[in-house]
């Protein structure tokens, strides 16, 4: 086993949960040596080409990334990973934390060829592809945004990649929307968590009364700019909104989520042309952090 690799604890949790046959019906050959050779390019950030001759052939690993990333093999592992965890207890929904980061495009992630306008057939189109590929220019330069939701034990529970200019608040429902955990005993799954906590950049009004209506009781900063235009509108500026500065410290969690996440070079610098396959790559490491013990 090399350094990085799967380890046994790790691959019984995940071996359940892998597809055992392929687009075409033939059975996949070999899954743990293909997905070491992604864990590895996806902790490096090196160029596929270069992987180590000990994962196989280079093409056979990015291939089989690139169609879990298409199909939406990744997502559903991690869903399915995340429901193992939650039915074991190491879920702590008691504080879920929503951020997001900027991600540097390298300039290799640029440059992919526009799609075809005509409507494509069922099936084709990727489940997680973007017209604008989830690539943006700012002040830094060409950049992707990563807003996630995290839970307790820093590990994201859901995320959505958007270009770098985009706002963070606007994102927040979308994210939280992304939350759902399957039950395996039985049940509905799990979407609303204990409570919510966000810095001043998801303080709205819409994103309050998003909570309001779900039940979520949250823990979001107003900035002085909302607190003045409230104020001078008197009563018609609606009640001053709650704030616990203690439960507020628990915001670190989420941020250390990112941290961890960003730990994988691939992630912290966007390596890949077209959207989907970047979000595979961060749903390979968002797994590889529910794997561990």
């Amino acid at each position: 086993m090399g350094r990085g690799d799967l380890t046994n604890t790790e691959w019984a949790r995940l071996e359940p949960h892998l597809p055992v046959s392929g687009q075409r019906g033939g059975r996949w050959t070999g899954h743990r040596e293909a997905i070491n050779g992604i864990l590895f390019r996806v902790r490096t950030g090196i160029p596929w080409r270069d992987l180590p001759a000990r994962f196989g052939s280079w093409k056979t690993v990015y291939e089989r990334h690139r169609r879990w990333s298409a199909d939406g093999t990744w997502d559903r592992i991690l869903c399915a990973v995340q429901a193992d965890a939650d039915l074991a207890g190491r879920i702590d929904w008691s504080m879920v934390g929503v951020d997001s980061t900027s991600c540097r495009a390298h300039q290799h992630s640029a440059g992919a060829r526009k799609r075809k306008p005509h409507v494509p057939k069922k099936g084709t189109t990727p489940r997680q592809h973007r017209p604008d590929e989830g690539l943006g220019r700012s002040r830094g330069g060409l950049t992707s945004k990563i807003h996630l939701a995290g839970e307790g034990g820093c590990r994201p529970l859901a995320f959505v990649i958007t270009p770098g200019q985009w706002g963070d608040a606007p994102q927040m429902t979308a994210v939280l929307e992304r939350i759902r955990i399957p039950r395996p005993q039985g049940g509905r799954p799990r979407t609303r968590p204990d409570h919510l906590g966000g810095d001043k950049a998801y303080s709205s009004r819409s994103n309050r009364r998003y909570l309001r209506r779900r039940r979520i009781k949250h823990t979001i900063p107003e900035p002085k700019d909302q607190r003045a235009n409230r104020q001078r509108r008197g009563s018609r500026g609606g009640r001053p909104t709650s704030f616990d500065r203690e439960i507020y410290k628990r915001r670190n969690e989420v941020e250390r989520t990112i941290n961890r996440l960003k730990n994988s070079r691939a992630v912290a610098t966007r390596y890949d042309k077209r959207a989907y396959v970047f979000h595979g790559t961060v749903t390979t490491a968002a797994i590889r952090l529910w794997l561990r013990p």
